[in-house]
Order: structure tokens, then C-alpha cells, then sequence
């Protein structure tokens, strides 16, 4: 699997760091997607385990019952990296400049990514990192909605439908022989369009694909 050049651009083609320059501390989808998201986790991972939060923030959306061993944190701004109580440790980094984590080969149990997806450019190099930095047998979660900063999406993104999406993500895990079959969890919503992108409660839809390192 490989994206197309157009494929990787985006509307707003300026530096990253810059949009996320300043902290949002809110939350991009409603709570029934964050429950939802939660009680994924906690049927997933494993506590007392070592957990790599990818383009995080200052909310993790982990259970709370659950306590790690280690839970790093990444993402493009460090003042909401700060916030979030759950991380042990925490780096600021541009993906689409440079997809090569700082992390040790074979090092977390688990790698989350919660509504990021979208905006990876080069999505094949940080799958290949996620896969780098997993033990064998951990697990990779990636969720989305629909909503999205739609000005920093990959056009991939931005074209295609929601079954689209998840097939693109799958498609992610596939470019790389050494994941698993992805599973995928998909609760679409019931609401109509216009009141989902009115962010009337219960609109999210929610999407999961999930796969493990052999």
C-alpha cells in the first residue's frame, strides 16, 4: 500500500507545529464515542503493562481503574501533553517531518492513536514504527470519528467515505506482513447528517481497527 503524492496533501500545507501551536483543551468527540473508546480499552489492554499514547493530548480516555507500568505520551503540543495526568513521560514531534519515534525496538504492549489518523501524511513509515516499537502480541488501536481538522487532513482522508476510511486504515496495517488481520469495531450513527455535524449528543460515529504484532 502506498498513497499517492496528491493523496498526502493537505488544504493548509503550513507547518503543523504552527496550527497546533496554542493548547485546546476539549475534547473532539462527543461522550458516547469517549465511553466507548474507554470500555475498548479496557477490554483490550492489560494493566500493569507499558502504553504508547501516539498524537495524544491532554485527555487519554484509559480507564481509570486501570493502572500501567509506563504510559508515554506524544504529540505536537506540549502544553497539553503536560495536563494529561495519565502519562508517565511525554516528547513533542512532527510526524509528517519526521516518522522515526525515539522509542526502543520491542518496547510497549500497546499503541493507541484516538482521532489522528487523518492527519498522517506518511502513514506507511508510522506504521512501521508502531509495529518497531510493539512486543509480539501487542496490540495497535487506532479509533476515529468523522470529525477532523479538515484543513490538515490528508486529502485521502478528506475524499473518501467513512467505510472508505476504515478500509484505508486497514490498508495501513496490510503494507506490513508482520501485523495481524485488522479487526475492525465500526457503530455508525443513527442521527442524520446535519445534526451530527451539528455535534448534537449521540451523533459520533465510531471506529476501531485493531491489530496485533505476530
Amino acid at each position: 500500500m502506498q498513497l499517492r503524492p496528491n493523496q498526502r496533501l493537505k488544504l493548509d500545507d503550513t507547518d503543523d507545529k504552527l496550527f497546533y501551536a496554542y493548547p485546546r483543551f476539549v475534547t473532539h468527540v462527543d461522550e458516547g464515542f469517549i465511553q466507548q473508546l474507554t470500555d475498548l480499552y479496557r477490554d483490550r489492554l492489560k494493566p500493569n503493562t507499558r502504553i504508547f499514547d501516539m498524537m495524544s493530548s491532554w485527555v487519554s480516555h484509559l480507564p481509570e481503574e486501570m493502572e500501567f507500568d509506563h504510559v508515554e505520551g506524544h504529540g505536537l503540543n506540549g502544553e497539553e501533553l503536560a495536563r494529561n495526568a495519565r502519562l508517565n513521560h511525554y516528547f513533542v514531534q512532527n510526524l509528517n517531518e519526521n516518522p522515526q519515534l525515539p522509542l526502543p525496538d520491542g518496547d510497549f504492549d500497546a499503541v493507541l492513536n484516538c482521532v489522528s489518523v487523518q492527519y498522517m501524511q506518511y502513514p506507511e513509515a508510522v506504521f512501521s514504527e508502531i509495529y518497531r516499537i510493539l512486543k509480539p502480541g501487542g496490540v495497535a488501536i487506532i479509533s476515529f470519528s468523522n470529525r477532523m481538522f479538515f484543513e490538515k487532513a490528508i486529502q485521502a482522508w478528506r475524499e473518501a467515505s467513512e467505510a472508505q476510511r476504515v478500509e484505508l486504515v486497514k490498508a495501513y496495517f496490510a503494507s506490513l506482513p508482520g501485523f495481524t488481520t485488522a479487526e475492525v469495531i465500526a457503530h455508525k450513527s443513527t442521527l442524520p447528517n446535519l445534526l451530527q455535524w451539528l455535534g448534537a449528543a449521540g451523533g459520533d460515529p465510531f471506529y476501531a481497527v485493531i491489530a496485533y504484532r505476530s
